[in-house]
């Protein structure tokens, strides 16, 4: 409870709890309005604690099952904020522009950041010496300007499992996208937007970068935890395959002196209950050649 109460006045610090204009309201958005200040809606942050909860309890469990969690900001005060955060947790995000297709076309945009990754690749090692000065500088620019969009998924392989989105109004073709593939979804919903267009909503101000920093941090440090569990939970796998390996080499060898043991003891008997005659040669048995008496 005191943590929640923690929490609370974090993000109320945090203008988490300021939402839009009376105006522009999404009326689906009524559960989770408190009240109306100076004809705008502030946001009940006892539901903004509970979805954000959730949300993070769900993310924690993705990440520890080893999948990946997509960021996606392309609101100019989320931006670096969000790629930051993605950064530091190793996971794909899009904070520049969202190509469409990036998702329902995810080969075709795969094939594009092989290109960039060759160009790179040439202008690192030294291939693109031959090249004039004019095509290397184009390759350069090429570079630059695909990185800018898909430096963000370069090392992301397949499609993610789930999609983290601040502002779901802004980013509604990502949205879309990942409705359509069955990826689930996580977002920051403000007062103007539906939250039924979300797996998991967390009614907040999506427009303050303190709001958006606080709940992204939230978040990050719930995908962390789950990675940091999986770590601890694959070491532990090995160190028991090993212990068990180790006990398996150790009764094999045991079996093997056991048999050593006893091929010894089988060489060192005679072969034999014969009584033993000169030399230590078994006496042969001669048979019975004598006649009855009376014949």
């Amino acid at each position: 409870m005191e943590q929640n109460t923690s929490l609370q006045q974090q993000l109320l610090e945090a203008g988490v709890h300021f939402g839009h204009l009376k105006k522009k309201w999404n009326p689906k958005m009524l559960p989770y309005i408190f009240a109306e200040k100076k004809g705008i809606h502030i946001i009940d942050l006892n539901k903004t604690v509970d979805g954000l909860q959730e949300a993070a309890a769900a993310l924690k469990q993705i990440a520890k099952s080893g999948k990946k969690v997509m960021f996606v900001a392309t609101k100019k005060q989320a931006k670096d904020i969000v790629a930051e955060c993605a950064r530091k947790v190793n996971m794909p995000y899009a904070t520049e522009r969202w190509l469409g297709g990036m998702l329902t076309n995810f080969n075709t945009v795969r094939k594009s950041v092989k290109k960039m990754q060759s160009i790179e690749k040439m202008l690192n090692d030294g291939s693109a010496e031959s090249l004039t000065k004019k095509e290397r500088l184009t390759l350069s620019r090429d570079k630059d300007k695909m990185e800018k969009v898909l430096g963000g998924i370069a090392q992301l392989g397949r499609l993610p499992a789930a999609l983290f989105l601040v502002d779901i109004g802004h980013e509604h073709i990502a949205l879309a996208e990942a409705k359509r593939l069955g990826i689930t979804t996580f977002g920051m919903v403000d007062t103007n937007c539906d939250p039924n267009k979300v797996d998991f909503a967390v009614p907040a101000n999506d427009d303050a970068t303190k709001s958006i920093a606080i709940i992204t941090n939230y978040i990050t440090a719930a995908i962390a935890e789950g990675l940091a569990e999986r770590q601890a939970s694959r070491e532990e796998e090995e160190a028991q395959d090993a212990e068990a390996n180790e006990n398996e080499a150790k009764a094999r060898r045991l079996e093997q002196e056991a048999q050593a043991e006893g091929g010894r003891g089988r060489r060192g008997g005679r072969g034999n209950d014969a009584p033993a005659g000169p030399g230590g040669a078994p006496k042969r048995r001669v048979p019975n050649t004598r006649r009855p008496a009376g014949k």
